[in-house]
């Protein structure tokens, strides 16, 4: 699917020619110290175009026009009916340092763009949608945009490469670090030229993977995500293979140190153990785990054995491990969610090879990372489609892509997306439910929630899936942003009419589930600019500077008093459907589609709003998602013969579900976790201390 971007060139001329007739700019900062002062020596010629891809399909472009001073820039694309419209104009010093940025446009989902950054007498002032705020650097310093296109990295790179230890001070915060990591020989069928691959890193919770010709931008690189020069796309598939390979010598690292495969048995003393059929902790005991099981539960008198190594759980919660029900899953979510006591997920759709390697690492005990259960994706081909799974274009094809999902039999259900045609959808089910699988899906477009229902879905995925059906006009199209912007009408919805207890009589009547994703549907509608989003107050003060920035940021387009009130109107509709969901016997799924960990505490703890208990919430997130992927006679209960997946946190998360935030130590597989080892791979601030740990005697 190719998205043409509009004509820039006009107003590209018009931004280089203002730049050109303006007064020399202003140098920037440098300290005494700083051997940055050179000036950056000539670059490689630059193209002007690139293209943006995903899964190697074109999705929009970057345009790049040089000035006198700096450039003038144009980032669009648009991937599953959304993606940002940038605008750029950057003007740099003699060392290549900006001096004056204005970034405009639009956010993925529509928050409007307006950062801005100028470097003047000395001082350094900025403006994003955290706010605005100075500095006053005392040596070199590198504006880290919040909203920019990914050009940024070679204006980055450029400056780096002119230091001698290629790093340099971060604004708002941070360090700038380059690493040169490979070179390279790309072609375009006509003519080879070699290139050089860099990691960018110091801000955020991994490295970004670029390459460079010389100081030339190239293009960026992602195991699904690429931005490549004009007429280089043929490389692409090989290019993001390289940055899958990049990202999985990083973790394999990461793992070989923070990994601990215990030989012999391991006791973990002095725990009370959740019960997730009486929602209780018990008296202090000790669970022995050997390989991949827990082998005993003893009273404190029992003595630690010849061989064992012991860990003091300091009279600590020991909880089973958490299902995190809709994921998409990558390596550093896969980190992360263990290192969150989320031990399984259900990834509801992926690029199917990337998710293949990625089990395959997992299972092979090269990554950190929870147990997968799959969700075949199915897409329908239209110009707003998620470039993920398999995407068709007929019924015939539909059936066959769940005949494929099937044959594999990696797969417990397929997904069905927007853009599939709703007169297909009958067929895919029946499809699905003869070979043994489940459906879930969102409402594709022009059509609603009771017409899947009646079709025979086995769960609704989205809450705004469902409540659209309620609000939107005949013809209205949810391929778009509309199928989230909508949501601020439900304010003048009234719950109890006859179109939503419609709904809600079907689903129950049908066993249909939902999966409410309740969690990110908080972050799009009460996240404001320069409020840091509620769901993140917890543990925002421990992420990296850009995480920080992210939280401080709205998703939608608030711009007026109205439209405030609005979504947050609908947040509360939405709350109180839930809450009518559970009364109806509807059964719910939590999941984030925010990579869990994190996310998928704060998508728990929201249930407390619709009436749940901190200790109902923990036993369905474990032992009930459990029981509805059929694998409770291995998982969701601590017991000798189960499998050793489980966390332990220092306080009472039955009580105040907050404590379940603060993990000390997570068993996955029998493989020992300690969070504490692992946040600071990803610049995240620790929460709690290590456990004590005695080794065999």
């Amino acid at each position: 699917m190719s998205v043409t971007t509009k004509p820039i060139w006009a107003s590209l001329v018009l931004a280089a020619a203002l730049a050109a007739c303006s007064q020399p700019t202003e140098t920037g900062p440098t300290g005494a110290d700083a051997g940055s002062g050179t000036a950056i020596s000539e670059s490689a010629p630059e193209a002007g175009r690139f293209t943006i891809l995903v899964g190697g399909t074109e999705i929009g472009a970057l345009e790049i026009l040089p000035s006198e001073d700096g450039y003038a820039v144009e980032y669009e694309y648009r991937n599953n009916g959304r993606g940002p419209t940038i605008t750029e104009s950057i003007a740099l010093d003699e060392a290549g340092l900006p001096v004056d940025w204005t970034i405009s446009g639009a956010s993925t989902f529509g928050n409007p763009i307006d950062e801005s950054y100028a470097y003047v007498d000395s001082e350094a002032r900025w403006q994003d949608a955290t706010g605005s705020d100075q500095a006053l650097p005392e040596g070199d310093a590198f504006y880290v945009p919040q909203d920019a296109s990914p050009y940024w990295l070679a204006i980055a790179a450029r400056a780096l490469m002119a230091r001698d230890d290629m790093t340099i001070p971060a604004l708002p915060g941070g360090e700038l670090r380059l690493t040169a990591i490979d070179q390279l020989t790309v072609s375009n069928g006509e003519a080879s030229r070699d290139v050089t691959t860099y990691a960018l890193s110091g801000t955020s919770e991994n490295p970004t993977y670029f390459l460079m010709d010389d100081r030339a931008f190239f293009g960026l690189i992602t195991p699904g995500f690429a931005i490549l020069e004009a007429g280089y796309e043929g490389e692409d598939e090989r290019l993001r293979a390289l940055a899958a390979g990049y990202g999985a010598s990083r973790f394999s690292e990461i793992q070989a140190r923070v990994a601990h495969d215990y030989d012999g048995p391991v006791r973990i003393r002095n725990v009370r153990v959740f019960d997730p059929q009486t929602l209780s902790l018990g008296e202090p005991v000790s669970v022995v785990v050997e390989g991949e099981h827990i082998t005993a539960i003893d009273t404190l008198d029992v003595a630690t054995q010849a061989g064992e190594t012991e860990i003091d759980g300091a009279g600590g919660s020991l909880i089973p491990g958490l299902f995190e029900m809709h994921a998409h899953m990558g390596e550093t979510s896969a980190f992360l969610n263990i290192a969150a006591g989320v031990t399984s997920v259900r990834d509801m759709g992926n690029n199917n090879a990337v998710l293949d390697e990625l089990i395959g690492r997992i299972e092979a005990g090269e990554v950190a990372g929870p147990r997968v259960h799959r969700s075949g994706f199915i897409e329908g081909r239209s110009p707003f489609s998620s470039n993920n799974g398999i995407l068709v274009a007929s019924e015939e094809e539909a059936v066959a892509a769940v005949e494929t999902y099937a044959a594999s039999g990696d797969f417990i259900q397929v997904k069905v997306y927007n853009s599939m045609n709703p007169d297909w959808v009958p067929a895919v089910i029946e499809a699905a439910h003869a070979n043994g699988l489940r459906v879930a899906g969102h409402v594709p477009a022009f059509t609603n929630a009771n017409s899947m229902i009646a079709a025979g879905y086995d769960e609704m995925t989205h809450i705004n899936q469902i409540m659209l059906g309620w609000v939107l006009e005949e013809g209205e199209d949810t391929r778009s942003l509309l199928r989230l912007t909508a949501l601020r009408r439900l304010p003048a919805l009234d719950l109890n009419s006859e179109a939503v207890q419609a709904t809600i009589a079907a689903m129950a009547a049908n066993g249909t589930a939902v999966d409410p994703t309740y969690a990110i549907h908080e972050a799009l509608l009460l996240s404001r600019n320069g409020e840091v989003s509620p769901g993140v107050v917890d543990y925002i003060d421990n992420m990296p500077v850009d995480t920080q920035r992210g939280a401080r940021s709205a998703w939608a387009d608030i711009a007026t008093p109205e439209d405030d009130a609005n979504y947050r109107g609908a947040f509360d509709q939405i709350t109180e459907t839930l809450r009518m969901m559970r009364e109806a016997g509807i059964f719910i799924v939590p999941g984030t589609d925010l990579g869990g960990s994190f996310a998928y505490h704060r998508e728990l703890e929201l249930y407390q709003n619709i009436g749940m208990t901190p200790a109902e919430i923990i036993a369905w997130g474990g032992h009930g998602m459990a029981e509805y992927l059929g694998v409770d006679d291995e998982l969701g209960t601590i017991a000798p013969g189960m499998l050793a997946d489980f966390f332990l946190v220092p306080g009472d998360p039955t009580v105040d579900f907050r404590e379940l935030k603060t993990i000390a130590l997570v068993s996955a597989n029998g493989v020992f976790y300690y969070p504490t080892e692992i946040y600071p791979e990803f610049g995240i601030q620790p929460f709690t201390d290590l456990p004590a740990i005695s080794q065999p005697r």
